[in-house]
């Protein structure tokens, strides 16, 4: 069982930048691919990005526009999400999720076992 925690989110205005946390505690960290999502009120989660257990390749929703990177350190279970020029449309609770290996759909939310408590992001204009 892996057991995630996201931090780092906060109220910015539109254009800036946040960099969210995700730590991780279990042996299965490293064994596991991790991905984000976000969730407004009334709508279902949304994929951002994935990272695979080596942090080696990452991908991202085509909406993103380049915007937002993840990276993963191993050493220190835990995986970032630097998300850059914060737009309004980007408030939400943003999420970090542990895949159901050895196969499924990376954009799915039910195809993940663990979940943080999420961080909320609210950007102003």
């Amino acid at each position: 069982q892996i057991y995630l925690e996201e931090s780092g989110g906060g109220l910015v205005q539109a254009g800036g930048s946040l960099r969210l946390s995700c730590a991780a505690s279990g042996r299965a960290f490293t064994r596991a691919r991790l991905s984000w999502f976000r969730q407004t009120p009334g709508n279902d989660r949304l994929f951002l990005a994935t990272i695979s257990m080596t942090g080696d390749h990452t991908y991202y929703a085509p909406s993103l526009k380049g915007r937002f990177t993840s990276a993963r350190d191993n050493t220190v279970n835990t995986v970032w999400l630097q998300v850059n020029d914060l737009k309004p449309e980007d408030t939400a609770i943003y999420y970090c999720a542990v895949f159901r290996p050895p196969e499924g759909d990376w954009t799915r939310p039910s195809d993940y076992t663990s979940w943080g408590q999420g961080t909320q992001v609210t950007v102003s204009s």
